[in-house]
């Protein structure tokens, strides 16, 4: 990964990097808020991303002569995810609720809204991602209490996103869903102006509290690599840049494979990709370790959206909480329209496949976020 300007040295490059071309004026946002981050660090020296303690480096180099195969067959039948979970969804959920609170009366109604969408349950995949990537990075007995203390503030952003996108989807002007995890979405509750800032608060609240949350111990060059990775997460080349491709194929009522798989390589895999490379960054990894875990995150987050769109034709409106049958009813160009529900089924698997071979190396380390991989995709909502 590439190497960030120690602290008092943070500047604006004369030509664009290439992992800026896409996204150049929130990049200069970002890195002033990576200066001011940094002077309020100026006590702590820049650690480098690639400084690896010497045993850790030999235990990672034993992990990459790891099978796709070896790993699959070594966590058949042996890891309990929903062990792992539960006591990580409930850490999370109490950073959520304590993450967004109203100061004072003239916040409460915008704070309520945000409130009522950021704490409506869910599977919470995507900090629970975050937390993974970390502890898989780090190892060890404490990896979990570590990734908890480093990479929370940033699990908790990357779901005040994901709730972001998910009142802005129900609007009338896009998706117009009245339920969204057997509730009333934000938008029949608040009012679709309500909606519209709640949602525009949760994003902007999101860079807030990774800055002011994660712990100075964290090393200031990390931080402002996930900043800038949030931001590309949520742009034209992620999340926002996905849904209008999306949009632009409902217009013409079809896509190709490659457009589909475009759309949701950004529309829905690019805040899973944050999550996990995220956590990993947090923790220090190399550029090797960042590679698998964003080839890792790409694979599991399409699969993700092929999983939807298999659920979306075979399970009930009151099985998935929110309307059932809708892709069909809009015309919506989906894997299992493109593919055939056996198809699709065959797609999901296959890139399971592909993601958790991304993880070989890794080795034990990597149960949860294989774990992950398989539960994604034989879920029922």
């Amino acid at each position: 990964m590439r190497g960030s300007p120690g602290c008092g040295m943070v500047h604006l490059p004369n030509g664009p990097h290439p992992s800026r071309r896409h996204f150049r004026p929130l990049s200069a946002v970002l890195v002033l808020m990576g200066s001011l981050f940094c002077m309020q660090r100026a006590w702590l020296a820049p650690v480098g991303m690639r400084a690896r303690r010497s045993t850790d480096m030999a235990r990672r180099a034993v992990g990459t002569v790891v099978t796709e195969a070896m790993v699959s067959e070594t966590l058949q039948g042996q890891f309990d995810l929903a062990s792992y979970l539960g006591p990580r969804i409930k850490k999370v959920e109490q950073a959520l609720d304590a993450s967004v609170q109203s100061t004072t009366p003239y916040t409460k109604k915008i704070v309520d809204a945000m409130r009522y969408s950021l704490l409506a349950g869910g599977k919470r995949i995507r900090p629970i991602m975050c937390l993974a990537g970390y502890e898989m990075i780090v190892g060890g007995q404490d990896a979990g209490a570590a990734a908890e203390r480093d990479a929370m503030p940033l699990a908790v952003a990357i779901e005040m996103i994901h709730t972001m996108s998910l009142i802005h989807d129900d609007l009338p002007a896009l998706d117009n869903d009245d339920m969204r995890r057997g509730m009333p979405t934000s938008h029949k509750v608040y009012g679709e102006d309500v909606a519209v800032l709640a949602g525009d608060a949760l994003l902007s609240e999101s860079f807030t509290h990774v800055a002011k949350a994660t712990p100075r111990s964290v090393p200031a060059d990390r931080v402002l690599e996930v900043l800038r990775r949030l931001g590309e997460s949520v742009g034209p080349v992620g999340l926002a840049g996905g849904q209008v491709m999306d949009l632009e194929c409902e217009a013409k009522h079809i896509a190709t494979i490659d457009e589909l798989q475009w759309i949701h390589e950004h529309k829905t895999a690019a805040l899973l990709e944050i999550a996990v490379v995220g956590g990993a960054v947090l923790a220090g990894a190399t550029e090797d370790e960042i590679a698998a875990c964003a080839k890792y995150a790409r694979g599991v987050g399409l699969a993700f959206q092929v999983a939807d769109d298999i659920l979306d034709v075979t399970q009930s409106s009151e099985q998935l909480g929110k309307t059932a049958g809708k892709d069909e009813a809009t015309d919506k160009t989906t894997y299992v329209k493109l593919l055939g529900l056996e198809g699709a089924k065959a797609e999901a698997e296959r890139l399971k496949a592909e993601a958790v071979g991304a993880l070989a190396r890794f080795g034990a380390r990597a149960e949860p976020l294989i774990a992950v991989a398989e539960y994604i995709v034989k879920r029922t909502n």
